[in-house]
C-alpha cells in the first residue's frame, strides 16, 4: 500500500543522523516490549507480513512521531483487537476485565528455543522454475496495491538487473491478508542509482532490491 512508511527515496525529512555507540535499547520498557513480542500469544493470522502491513495502516502523524518500538507495540495492540482477544479498555489498564476468561495458551518455557530457530524462515520448495535468469533486465512494475506489499514506490517503473536468484519465498502480499503463502521465486535485482534517482546521483552507486517475481516484468 502507499502511505508515509514507504519513506525511501523521499525528500523534507533530513540526513540519517548515526549514533555512535547506540545501546540495543535506549529504554528499559524497549527491552520489554522486545521480549513481548517474542513470547506473547499472538492471533492466527499474525503472520510478519500481517505485522507489517498493521504498522503501515498507522495513522501519518502517529507513524512520524513515535518511535520503533512504539511501532511494534501498534501492530501487537492492533492485532489483539482485530482478533478480539483484548479491548481498548484493557489495553489501557493493562489488566483483564473482571469476568473475561482466562487464557492458557502461553509459550511455554521448553518451547522457546524451538521457536527461536525456526522464526524467520521463509524460503518454500519452488514450484516452477524461476522466469528471469541472472544478468537479464527487467522492469520493476508501477502497481498501486491497496494492501501490503514489499516493492517500494522509489523502484516501481524502473529497469534494473537480475544480480542472483534466492529461491521461492513466501509471497508478502496474499500473506498478510490470509491469502496463502503463495511462494513464488525471489531475486536480488541491482539498479543503477541514476536509474532511481535521475542523473544527479552518482554514476557508481547501485541499489540491491529483493523483488519477488510478481513484481518483475521483462525490460
Amino acid at each position: 500500500m502507499n502511505g508515509i512508511h514507504d519513506m525511501g527515496g523521499m525528500h523534507g525529512f533530513g540526513r540519517i543522523e548515526r549514533e555512535r555507540n547506540e545501546p540495543t535499547f535506549h529504554e528499559r520498557w524497549e527491552a520489554r516490549m522486545f521480549g513481548i513480542a517474542q513470547a506473547m500469544t499472538s492471533p492466527p493470522g499474525a503472520t510478519i507480513d500481517r505485522r507489517r502491513f498493521l504498522r503501515e495502516s498507522m495513522p501519518p502523524a502517529a507513524y512520524l512521531s513515535q518511535s520503533y518500538y512504539e511501532h511494534w507495540y501498534f501492530a501487537r495492540a492492533a492485532g489483539m483487537l482485530e482478533a478480539g482477544m483484548a479491548t481498548l479498555e484493557e489495553l489501557g489498564s493493562g489488566r483483564a476485565a473482571p469476568g473475561s476468561a482466562r487464557r492458557n495458551d502461553a509459550m511455554r518455557a521448553a518451547d522457546i528455543v524451538r521457536a527461536n530457530a525456526t522464526r524467520g524462515i521463509f524460503e518454500r520448495e519452488a514450484k516452477e522454475p524461476p522466469r528471469f535468469g541472472i544478468g537479464q533486465s527487467v522492469r520493476a512494475r508501477n502497481i498501486h496495491p491497496a494492501g501490503h506489499t514489499r516493492l517500494p514506490r522509489y523502484a516501481r517503473g524502473k529497469v534494473g538487473v537480475v544480480h542472483r536468484y534466492c529461491g521461492a519465498h513466501v509471497f508478502p502480499d496474499t500473506n498478510a491478508h490470509g491469502l496463502g503463502e503463495n511462494p513464488q521465486p525471489l531475486y536480488s535485482v541491482a539498479f543503477q542509482a541514476r536509474e532511481l534517482w535521475g542523473q544527479d546521483a552518482s554514476a557508481r552507486d547501485k541499489v540491491f532490491i529483493d523483488l519477488w517475481e510478481r513484481y518483475l516484468e521483462p525490460a
